[in-house]
């Protein structure tokens, strides 16, 4: 059972720095504030997110996964309202897509 538990927390973790690179690198390569805007609050929720799962499942404890999942949720719930703010704020200073 561990080495199954190991490979989810492996797979879970390639996933996460994967998406996480994909963020990243739409940060440095996309042309304007609402395309790396974007990348960054989704992507970059997915990869955290994901990073999070493996760190939650790799501790084996409940107390460690209840603070995951809380944080996680915070996460989810925070990165749109954020990402929503920026834009809003862009849009009304005049910054055009």
């Amino acid at each position: 059972m561990t080495s199954a538990l190991d490979l989810l927390v492996a797979a879970l973790l390639v996933a996460g720095a994967f998406f996480t690179f994909t963020a990243a690198l739409g940060l440095v390569r996309l042309p304007d504030l609402y395309t790396r805007m974007h990348a960054a609050s989704k992507v970059g929720t997915a990869g955290s997110g994901l990073l999070l799962l493996a760190a939650g499942l790799h501790a084996q404890d409940g107390a460690v996964v209840a603070r995951v999942l809380v944080g996680l949720g915070f996460l989810v719930l925070g990165a749109p309202v954020a990402a929503h703010l920026i834009a809003r704020a862009a849009r009304r200073t005049g910054f055009e897509p």
